[in-house]
């Protein structure tokens, strides 16, 4: 089976039933519009980004928690009857406790080929949850099968189906009044619809969440019924929000409970989808079956690890989490997401990780799209930095991204000698991007004709990777001349010159590759420290306008891009490596600042 040759990753049962440990594991589910299922592996919610149905009502924007949980509990009545054995296989944090805690019977947790928890609470009795996300759709499928049941006894599942209905930036809060569900009509069995008050500032508009009980062939479940008893549970507790200081702690409607009948080898699936209440309800027909959708997902691995050419586990496991990223939207863009749970698509992120996520896993194609699709959103020669949650225009206050994007198209280019595109599409926008650093754009981004090195920044923006800012506070301005802003800049001048020759235009390739060597020779003569330690980090910062001699990584950048501009093997290049070695390399990674620094907090 194509599942058996997928990269697998294994908890073992002393993992799994340590809340230490597993409380603090999570897993990810997407679904290519920047939706997302997620939670720890633990079956409790950690964060308040955690849901299994968390959707993208505008994709890739637009995230909303709306199916958070299901409370799981399986039903054991012995031979000849008698009183039944109630095992919980879902945890909660609440104020002081954790309860239940079916983590405690967990024997098996693995990631592939997508989620999966194995239960054994008893002798005899095992049992299985599957959760994966329809392609493209905003629908999770979360699957429990009946593995193996002690002779003679009967299994009963119980599932209380826990909502919100909330940006998932927020908490839920418990909401007056109860809210209109309803089961199975006569048309739609197996069917719940719950209509859920619109979720602000993302829709404002009712929605209408759909809970279908399904067999795998996708017809409704036998033996399966709901019982309505709304409530809320509340005081959920997120541990991971307390860690960052912030609100940790969450309500959670419930409209009623699902019920089945097992047997040994049957598999009982909920679908969780989403629509405007003012659209078409979604059906039965409408949703892929799950045996379809799951064997869809496994191929779709299997493909990509194909077409990534990777012949290792590790590397076909990266090939399938990149996977996860690459978000094509139709109709629109098509984009790379920064992160999850919470970054939506950053130009700067994107263009970083493009030739990773697309160019070494076979995608070009990929690539070619994002590229496409980020040159029409080209403002005053820059790219945008972020696309707004809801939708808004896109920001723009970045000095780094349109930078990145050259390194991005150059590694394309390099890839695939796509040069009918570079021509076609993107050789204009380029052009025109560096006239606008020439002569000056947003945030006084320009080149000094002084010495050709880029200026960027005033006072309240943060433009540069260092960017966090708290409140008013810009916790790292880096105002003036950036090291890897200029060794980003000369990089540009550089592709310029060698996309010029490629397209047979030597007197223009001749052009840029003489500003960049202008550029260069300022960018070695003014960044390199007296001391032999590296680079500056920073020049002409006001208002003293002396240069940053803090010890931070953004100098490695003027011996790593394709067209460095400093040579690799001189007493300058050794310097900068022993510098980044001497003060900021750990076995964690690379520090962003010296440890030696007044500024450098513990």
């Amino acid at each position: 089976m194509l599942e058996n040759s997928l990269p697998t990753f294994a908890l073992d049962a002393p993992t799994l039933q340590n809340p230490d440990v597993s409380l603090r594991r999570e897993w990810l589910v997407t679904n290519g519009l920047g939706g997302y299922a997620s939670s720890s592996v633990a079956g409790a919610n950690t964060r308040r980004y955690h849901g299994l149905l968390v959707a993208a009502l505008a994709p890739p924007l637009g995230r909303a928690v709306l199916l958070s949980k299901l409370e799981e509990t399986l039903q054991i009545t012995p031979p000849g009857g008698g009183p039944a054995q109630s095992f919980a296989l879902s945890a909660n944090l609440y104020p002081g406790v954790t309860y239940p805690t079916g983590y405690e019977t967990l024997e098996l947790w693995t990631n592939a080929p997508m989620p999966t928890w194995v239960w054994s609470p008893i002798p005899g009795l095992r049992f299985e949850k599957q959760v994966w996300m329809a392609r493209e759709r905003n629908v999770t499928y979360i699957a429990y099968t009946l593995r193996a049941l002690p002779t003679g006894s009967a299994a009963l599942l119980n599932l209380v189906p826990l909502l919100a209905w909330k940006d998932y930036h927020s908490e839920m809060r418990a909401y007056p009044g109860d809210l209109h569900a309803t089961w199975s009509a006569p048309s739609e069995p197996g069917r719940l619809s719950v209509t859920l008050p619109g979720v602000m500032n993302v829709t404002p508009r009712p929605l209408s969440l759909q809970l279908f009980v399904l067999e795998e062939d996708g017809a409704p479940f036998p033996n399966a019924w709901f019982t309505a008893q709304p409530d809320w549970y509340r005081r959920f507790q997120h541990p991971r929000e307390r860690e960052r200081g912030l609100d940790y702690e969450e309500d959670l409607y419930t409209p009623g409970a699902f019920s089945a009948l097992l047997q040994v080898g049957q598999t009982l699936v909920v679908a969780a989808t989403v629509v405007g209440a003012d659209a078409e309800e979604e059906s039965i027909s409408e949703i892929e079956p799950p045996r379809t959708s799951r064997a869809g997902r496994i191929a779709r691995q299997a493909e990509l690890i194909e077409n990534a050419g990777a012949d290792d586990a590790f590397a076909q496991a990266l090939a399938l989490a990149a996977d996860a990223f690459v978000v094509p939207i139709a109709g629109g863009r098509v984009t790379i997401i920064a992160g999850y749970p919470w970054f939506a698509d950053w130009g700067r992120d994107t263009m970083i990780a493009l030739p990773g996520l697309c160019l070494a896993t076979g995608r070009a194609k990929i690539a070619r799209a994002i590229l496409a699709s980020f040159a029409a959103f080209v403002s005053e020669g820059m790219l945008p930095n972020r696309f707004p949650d809801q939708g808004e225009t896109p920001e723009y206050n970045t000095a780094d991204a349109t930078l990145w994007y050259f390194v991005a198209i150059y590694r394309y280019i390099e890839a695939t000698d796509d040069l009918a595109f570079l021509r076609e599409t993107l050789w204009d926008t380029l052009e025109d991007i560096v006239r606008w650093h020439q002569t000056g754009t947003r945030y006084n981004i320009r080149v000094d004709s002084a010495d050709n090195l880029l200026y960027a920044g005033q006072e309240g923006v943060q433009l540069t990777w260092m960017d966090a800012k708290v409140g008013d506070w810009v916790v790292t301005p880096r105002i003036g001349k950036p090291v890897e802003i200029n060794a980003l800049w000369h990089n540009a001048l550089r592709t310029m010159a060698d996309f010029a020759r490629r397209l047979g235009d030597d007197k223009t390739a001749k052009r840029y590759a003489q500003v960049a060597l202008a550029t260069a020779r300022s960018f070695a003569a003014r960044f390199a420290r007296p001391d032999g330690y590296g680079l500056y980090d920073t020049l002409d910062t006001p208002p003293a306008r002396e240069p940053d001699m803090s010890v931070r990584p953004n100098q490695i950048f003027a011996l790593s891009l394709p067209f460095a501009p400093l040579e690799p093997k001189t007493p300058l290049a050794a310097s900068i490596v022993r510098a980044v070695q001497d003060e900021l390399y750990t076995e964690a990674g690379i520090r962003t600042l010296s440890p030696h620094d007044t500024q450098y907090y513990h």
